[in-house]
């Protein structure tokens, strides 16, 4: 009965806003990582695809993900903003089972990513062929990959949410 009520409570409008929450979280984390991937590209650009016409896509990248950054990511700080004034008058609604499988579903791509990322970074370094542009790459994944995983997790143990 218990799942019942707490069915009850979740509307159309919570389903929406959870789910335009975490969309837009991880476009913004996509287009973040591909941002700075090009930003270490020009930085650090590689002989065999070097040249003019691998600056211009990158240019034409770097362009497209500010604009996406733009748009997405203010979207996803409204909707955490107006979920978070949603739990200050109504504490049940941390419990609401779209929020709880959204940030699980979170967090376990999250450690997948953090893993696989891992796991190319050892095989590279005992392979002898680390490279700054690559270290730098995984460093941009953990870090954001990191930093949404610890922001969810806090935000959990934080409510007790199970």
């Amino acid at each position: 009965m218990e799942s019942i009520q707490e069915k009850k409570k979740v509307s159309p409008k919570d389903v929406f806003m959870h789910l335009l929450a975490i969309v837009t979280l991880y476009v913004s984390a996509v287009t973040l990582l591909v941002l700075l991937f090009q930003f270490i590209d020009i930085a650090f650009p590689d002989v065999l695809t070097g040249g003019y016409y691998a600056l211009q896509g990158a240019y034409s990248t770097i362009r497209f993900s500010i604009a996406t950054l733009l748009v997405v990511f203010p979207v996803y700080l409204f909707t955490m903003r107006f979920l978070n004034r949603s739990y200050e008058a109504n504490p049940t609604k941390r419990d609401l089972r779209i929020r709880k499988w959204l940030i699980y579903f979170t967090l376990f791509v999250v450690a997948l990513v953090v893993i696989g990322d891992l796991v190319a970074l050892i095989n590279s370094f005992l392979g002898g062929e680390i490279t700054t542009r690559f270290s730098l790459k995984a460093l941009s994944i953990l870090f954001v990959t990191g930093s949404i995983f610890f922001y969810y997790f806090a935000d959990i143990k934080k409510h007790n949410t199970e």
